[in-house]
């Protein structure tokens, strides 16, 4: 587990999460960028990407 990997997934997701609720294009460009940031993270620490959709709880 790296230190570069988790940062990058924490920091996804706090982006996706201030971000997945809005109703502009511009807000759920945001959510998408803090998701692939958040999947490039866990790909980084030898994790799979979640693929399920936000905000449905599944792991």
């Amino acid at each position: 587990m790296s230190i570069e990997g988790k940062a990058k997934e924490a920091a996804g997701y706090v982006k996706e999460e201030l971000n997945e609720h809005g109703k502009s294009p511009e807000s759920q460009k945001k959510a998408q960028e803090g998701r692939d940031l958040r999947n490039e993270g866990r790909v980084e620490d030898g994790k799979a990407p979640k693929t399920s959709e936000p905000g449905t709880g599944k792991k």
